[in-house]
């Protein structure tokens, strides 16, 4: 077992809850009162409680959106009250990708900057990183944060790290087999599509270098038809990893525990809620994940509403921590699930029974909302030599079978369909108005 801070993220629970008290009550410290965003936030006229938890001291605070970030930069654009220091303390500018809403500008400190890359040094040991890997990261290292932080954490490592940014799909594999690469760091629709480009041109992925992939940006990760076909495809391990540009690089997924996520709670508090009525759920219910971030401070988000579903379960996993996991990882968005034929369903299971069939080059759904029902057509590329009838029918017969209605599956000519670098967009809806 392998950790980076051992004294943290080997301690027990009431060891977590201390720690996570006393560093929130810090961070409240520093921000109530003072003309932010927080300041005005925080209850008028009510102090931080002297005694409680960590538990008691988010009560006295309301939950946060992405909307009102989002209205704080409109109204005080363009970083909004949300920075707690003068401007000139601030080094990293990032923005959020934009798929669920305008792009949020976003700020680091240094400080801030070295806690991003603290939190993904202890993914990487999590997830059994070693020294003499080498990692590749085929993104835009564009203004979305991305993977900026796992790149630069690696290096902060001693391991060696490849750009591959600015480059083809065929140059990036090219780039990773030529250079022996050992670890790549991607979006699972990413990792689908690079094994898809190899196919076509004849690569061995599964007998290059490459022992594990580490992925974000998504749900997919822990998903099993996506693991399952990303692990087939490339012969290594998958590791799933969660983080959002707004709160940090929050969970990963340990070696001796698969198909879940641990919150790195000595950086975080996980709450769980309803995300209807807003109230707490027990552990092992579903329910909409909340973070507070524990070692930004120069944009602090506190009690911040991720969108994620998700199933928090607790207690001592084998890899030795006591972190809160998220089991089977981030279900999809709580905004994005499926009304269809009277049945609720993430993107990401279709997804999932999809890749299931070896056949599928590439997919779409398409939910038409024009009617009183919504209906779903699941769009198919055929990989070369398959029958579209057979694969059509195979896949509508295992959405009925595993979510108990039968969609609508129809073929499509190859190379139709997008794909995607970072965050695919597989759901179109079609409205009334179009």
């Amino acid at each position: 077992m392998a950790f980076f801070v051992p004294a943290e993220e080997r301690l027990d629970r009431a060891g977590l809850i201390h720690l996570q008290t006393g560093r929130l009550r810090g961070l409240l410290d520093m921000i109530s009162g003072a003309d932010t965003f927080w300041g005005d936030r925080l209850p008028t006229g009510q102090s931080i409680p002297g005694e409680g938890d960590v538990t008691a001291l988010l009560q006295c605070i309301p939950l946060t959106s992405r909307g009102d970030l989002e209205a704080d930069q409109t109204a005080h654009p363009p970083f909004g009250t949300l920075p707690t220091f003068d401007l000139s303390r601030y080094s990293r500018f990032h923005q959020t990708s934009g798929s669920s809403g305008a792009p949020l500008r976003w700020l680091d400190t240094a400080e801030d900057w070295a806690w991003w890359k603290k939190c993904w040094s202890i993914v990487y040991r999590g997830a059994g990183l070693r020294a003499d890997d080498r990692l590749v990261f085929p993104f835009s290292f564009g203004p979305f944060i991305g993977f900026w932080a796992a790149f630069e954490a690696a290096a902060s490592l001693g391991n060696l790290c490849l750009p591959a940014g600015g480059m083809t799909t065929s140059g990036r594999l090219a780039y990773l087999l030529e250079n022996g690469v050992t670890m790549v760091c991607c979006t699972p629709t990413y990792a689908l599509r690079m094994a898809e480009v190899a196919t076509g041109e004849g690569l061995d992925l599964a007998g290059s270098a490459v022992r594990m992939l580490v992925l974000a940006g998504e749900p997919g990760g822990s998903v099993p038809g996506i693991r399952s076909r990303i692990e087939s495809a490339w012969g290594a391990r998958v590791i799933d990893h969660a983080g959002m540009t707004e709160v940090g690089a929050w969970g990963f997924e340990c070696e001796e525990n698969p198909g879940g996520l641990h919150v790195i709670e000595s950086e975080f508090v996980p709450e769980v809620i309803d995300p209807e009525t807003c109230e707490s759920v027990e552990d092992g219910q579903a329910g909409e994940l909340v973070l507070t971030s524990l070692g930004r401070v120069g944009m602090p988000v506190i009690r911040y509403r991720t969108g994620d579903q998700v199933t928090l379960t607790r207690g001592v996993c084998p890899c030795g921590r006591s972190f809160a996991r998220v089991e089977g990882g981030v279900a999809g968005r709580v905004d994005q699930m499926l009304f269809v034929r009277g049945n609720n369903v993430f993107p990401s299971a279709i997804e999932s029974i999809v890749r299931e069939h070896n056949g599928v080059a590439e997919f779409r759904m398409v939910v038409d909302r024009r009617g009183t029902m919504s209906e779903l057509t699941i769009e198919l590329e055929p990989a070369d030599g398959v029958d579209g009838d057979l694969l059509a029918d195979g896949v509508a017969c295992s959405v009925r079978d595993r979510l108990h209605f039968r969609p609508a599956v129809r073929t499509v000519e190859r190379g139709l369909l997008p794909r995607f670098e970072m965050k695919s967009k597989r759901v179109v809806f079609l409205d009334a108005k179009d």
